[in-house]
């Protein structure tokens, strides 16, 4: 469910919302990791300036954490095509 809601929102951001992915890797049972890959010019907007952006989007995951009880770890990647 955090992995569906950053992806529809990286796509509201980006120039080129054609080109997010987003994937989840489960670590253990307790802590996931939710990797978007966007393209290279689109990963400082996904960022923001001084990690604004992305810090938010950790805070709002961090919400979810009180839900299922499960960690996230966000990681934003440029895309290698």
């Amino acid at each position: 469910m955090a992995h569906a809601f950053l992806g529809a929102f990286a796509k509201l951001i980006v120039n080129h919302p054609e080109l997010v992915r987003v994937e989840r890797v489960d670590v253990d049972e307790t802590f996931a990791e939710i990797i978007i890959y966007a393209d290279k010019s689109d990963t400082g907007k996904l960022i923001g300036k001084d990690g604004k952006m992305i810090n938010s989007l950790k805070t709002v995951i961090a919400g979810y954490k009180a839900k299922n009880g499960m960690s996230y770890r966000i990681t934003v990647k440029a895309n290698d095509e």
